[in-house]
């Protein structure tokens, strides 16, 4: 019986890492094998861990001060004087701690301050493009959440793409329908007042959000009385953004709503005229998902994964053209045949995404590096 351990310590993010870090692992937790899992965490405060037979590790210090030990002091604690003894370590945030194991793993979640260097913040930056190659070179595995994703490590950092998996990301159950009427989007949000357009993201130059303000522009000139609604929280590099949204004649029709969680993002994707996300790269876009699930139709971007996230059932548009966007938009608006099976084909492809199937795939990861001889 192998002990694997889990970097937890980003589970306690907001956002798509944060979420899927969570997700995956209580799948994984979930799955009959026959490992014993500790999950690991950097945190001063308690760790919520998911259900399952996992013993939890909390070391007390903030996460910040070990990433000053190991990638700037470059003092080579092992991970294991925190953890204890593992035979696999999986690091799921992008950098990998020194080890004693040989057998590692590491989830980097997009390669965005790579492609789209701009919309990352220069501390951010330069951390990423430090640490990522030296973690990449020392990994025994490498996991990803798309076909993208693993295309773009292999191109960036010169990994063969055997030693690269993806694995699927799935949508909580807690993503269905609301059965909930408008008038609790009204009540939670009383801002939305009129028919609204969904965007959920953290706001950063990445989400595209400028150009997402230029579109809905368009439509309201082209006469559609509707508003956007921005769920997402407080990102960095948002001078731009928040310059777009507090324009004259937008103001009043452009919403941020901050940091939305999980349990109330039902009721905004439901009762939305449509899901936008027009990002200029992701590493997945679960969100995508989500909204499919809630039985909302999808315009997002036709480049990076998104085509991927989006499959035959969302509207795809040049994330570059405000008119683009804004195209595809109206046409979810205006035509009720492409706005109905964008629905009906949204809630089948969300359900062929689950994250049993990327535990699955995680556990077939973790069965390699167990195999390899250190």
């Amino acid at each position: 019986m192998a002990r694997i351990t889990i970097e937890y310590t980003s589970a306690a993010q907001g956002g798509g890492v944060g979420r899927s870090v969570r997700d995956l692992t209580a799948a994984l937790l979930a799955l009959d094998t026959p490992h014993d899992y500790t999950l690991w965490a950097a945190s001063p405060q308690p760790v919520q861990a998911p259900p399952g037979n996992a013993h939890v590790i909390r070391t007390p210090l903030d996460p910040a001060w070990l990433l000053r030990l190991w990638y700037r002091a470059h003092i080579p604690l092992p991970v294991e004087w925190l953890c204890g003894h593992t035979d696999v370590f999986f690091a799921t945030d992008f950098a990998l701690p020194p080890t004693q194991t040989g057998r590692t793993a590491l989830f980097l979640h997009d390669l965005s301050y790579v492609r789209v260097p701009g919309s990352a913040a220069p501390s951010l930056k330069a951390y990423l493009d430090s640490i990522v190659p030296r973690s990449v070179r020392r990994a025994g595995h490498i996991v990803v959440n798309s076909q993208a994703t693993r295309d773009d490590v292999a191109e960036y950092y010169g990994v063969s793409l055997d030693k690269i998996t993806p694995v699927t990301f799935g949508v909580d159950p807690i993503f269905c329908p609301s059965a909930s009427p408008r008038i609790e989007v009204m009540t939670h949000f009383p801002q939305l007042q009129r028919p609204y357009i969904l965007a959920v993201g953290t706001v950063q130059p990445r989400k595209n959000y400028v150009r997402l303000i230029e579109a809905l522009k368009i439509i309201r000139a082209a006469g559609y009385d509707i508003d956007l609604a921005i769920a997402g929280g407080k990102g960095w590099l948002d001078g731009d953004i928040l310059a777009a949204a507090n324009q004259a004649g937008v103001r009043e029709h452009v919403h941020l709503l901050g940091y939305v969680e999980d349990d109330m993002l039902p009721l905004l994707y439901t009762h939305a005229a449509c899901f936008v996300m027009p990002s200029l790269y992701e590493g997945f876009g679960l969100p995508i998902l989500e909204a499919m699930a809630c039985g909302t139709p999808v315009v997002t971007s036709d480049i990076s994964s998104m085509p991927e996230a989006g499959g035959d059932s969302a509207l795809f548009c040049d994330p570059y053209r405000p008119d683009s966007i804004a195209d595809a938009i109206t046409t979810l608006l205006t035509d009720s045949a492409i706005r109905q099976q964008c629905i009906e084909r949204g809630f089948v492809h969300a359900a062929r995404h689950t994250w049993q199937a990327g535990a699955q795939e995680l556990s077939g990861v973790f069965e390699r590096l167990l195999a390899m001889m250190v």
